[in-house]
């Protein structure tokens, strides 16, 4: 959408909206767009990073204390860095 017109603006939300444009030294419209992003926009991406998965819950602590340090042993040659391969 390329324009919104908005009417009835309270005159005191114009001189907030005002002066938040001459503190970041922005356009009215950039400063309107930001106060937007921040009221709607990051409520969006907020929900967005709540997202919790439960998939894998059934496999902590599967392991006994043996089975975890069998698998830390064997990941310890995956570890390794190949020199020849970095050159």
């Amino acid at each position: 959408m390329d324009q919104i017109t908005i009417r009835g603006i309270p005159p005191e939300i114009e001189k907030a909206i005002r002066n938040e444009s001459k503190r970041k030294n922005i356009s009215l419209n950039k400063t309107i767009v930001s106060l937007l992003e921040e009221a709607v926009g990051g409520r969006i991406k907020k929900a967005s990073k709540e997202v919790v998965y439960h998939d894998l819950d059934h496999l902590s602590g599967a392991w006994s204390k043996e089975e975890a340090q069998q698998f830390e042993r064997n990941l310890k040659d995956q570890r390794q860095i190949d020199e020849d391969v970095w050159k």
